[in-house]
């Protein structure tokens, strides 16, 4: 009896402490509520004022592979593409695909694992040669995109005793990358060798490292690497060269900026992307010295904690790499293709940046004028983006133009009449 008395007792004592936490259960989540209503307002707040200076960035939806004809919702018929960084128009081309799906069929859809575990494929270290033998190269090592190779090579090579040189308008991944480092970091002047070597002479540094674009995406400008090589060698100092925005199809034989100014082989690091002229899908790597690249194995957080490329990402960009190899003709057709751009831009009224390189930027000043260009554009069949700031400086708006291999003359010359045509009535010429 006296025992039922303690039992009855207990679950008594136990219900009361139940309901407790649950009131305090329930209180907690009216607390996040609340919590999550102020949370929303201050993103919404930021949305705002994106919207209210112009910079919101709204996507438009394709219904179609890439190519230099895609599908766009919302618009009728066909639409000429002149803004993807499918440079050699491999993104949606026939050998390339084929490529991927025999290797989905052959190696599965992933790897479900980094790299050093289990997720190791054959193809992975054939892609990692393939790409060493293009660069002419020691070794190569592939990353999930280059952002992440960007993210991942300064931290794991450079300590406090070190420092790094930036150019000022490199790109993100680069900015993102060198803030996770530990070594004394300079920015100099975009392109400006004076800064760049008076800031070069005020560092003892252990390992100095110069790092810069190629070629800078926003203004199609290219990197002067013959006087970096040059301040390079007077001070001791290391290259690392981004080449995205050259790999495949910049150079004679698309090997990038370094052959373009016919000193293949002479940068100490180059990262660079599967994403862009290589097929388009996905994947960088960092290429250079073995001693580096094994380092990188071993220490770099992007590569140690991320999936292995998926197989027909890795197959894709291998074709790709053989196709380059055994032919420049898709390089040269994109160089033509964009001295015809050029010049027919040119001759029509318009200021056109950059150095015949298939980034043409229109420059047009006005971010709004931009905005309504691109729109006009879209309605003449052609599309293209206007960016402002603060993607770019204020007064430098411009619509980015990106020349592809695969396009045909007859529709570098539309493009181009319709150029001409919102150019004359918003009179811009």
């Amino acid at each position: 009896m006296l025992l039922s008395r303690q039992l009855i007792c207990r679950n008594a004592s136990a219900k009361g402490n139940q309901r407790k936490v649950i009131a305090s259960y329930a209180s907690s989540a009216v607390s996040e509520r609340t919590a999550q209503k102020s949370f929303r307002n201050v993103l919404q707040t930021q949305l705002d004022d994106i919207q209210k200076a112009g910079t919101y960035k709204k996507e438009r939806i394709i219904v179609s592979p890439q190519a230099t004809t895609i599908n766009v919702e919302g618009s009728q018929g066909k639409i000429l593409n002149f803004c993807a960084n499918n440079y050699l128009g491999l993104a949606s081309n026939d050998d390339v695909v084929n490529c991927g799906k025999k290797a989905l069929d052959e190696y599965g859809a992933g790897l479900s694992s980094v790299r050093f575990i289990c997720g190791t494929q054959n193809i992975h270290k054939e892609l990692e040669a393939k790409l060493s033998t293009f660069h002419q190269r020691e070794d190569t090592i592939l990353y999930a995109s280059c952002f992440d190779a960007n993210a991942g090579i300064f931290e794991a090579v450079l300590s406090p005793e070190d420092a790094v040189f930036s150019d000022e308008l490199n790109h993100a991944s680069i900015i993102d990358g060198i803030r996770l480092c530990k070594a004394k970091k300079a920015r100099y002047l975009h392109r400006d060798m004076n800064d760049l070597e008076e800031k070069l002479k005020s560092s003892d540094a252990r390992i100095k490292m110069i790092v810069t674009d190629g070629v800078f995406s926003m203004d199609g400008n290219v990197a002067p690497l013959p006087e970096i090589f040059e301040l390079a060698d007077k001070y001791d100092a290391l290259t690392f060269v981004d080449d995205c925005h050259a790999t495949g199809f910049f150079g004679p034989s698309g090997r990038g900026t370094e052959e373009f100014y016919g000193m293949l082989g002479r940068c100490d690091i180059i990262n660079s992307t599967l994403g862009k002229a290589l097929g388009g899908a996905a994947g960088g790597y960092t290429t250079g010295p073995k001693e580096l690249i094994d380092l990188l194995r071993q220490r770099s957080r992007p590569y140690l904690f991320s999936n292995s490329l998926p197989p027909p990402v890795v197959a894709s960009g291998m074709q790709v790499i053989e196709m380059l190899l055994k032919s420049n003709q898709l390089t040269a057709r994109v160089q033509s293709n964009t001295r015809r751009f050029r010049a027919a831009m040119t001759k029509a009224g318009f200021t056109i940046s950059g150095m015949d390189h298939p980034i043409s930027p229109v420059m047009l000043g006005d971010a709004r004028l931009a905005s309504v260009f691109a729109d006009e554009m879209l309605k003449r069949g052609i599309y293209v983006i206007g960016f402002s700031y603060p993607v770019v400086p204020k007064g430098k708006a411009r619509i980015r133009v990106q020349l592809s291999a695969a396009h045909t003359d007859e529709e570098i010359d539309r493009a181009v009449a319709a150029f001409i045509e919102v150019g004359k009535q918003l009179s811009v010429i």
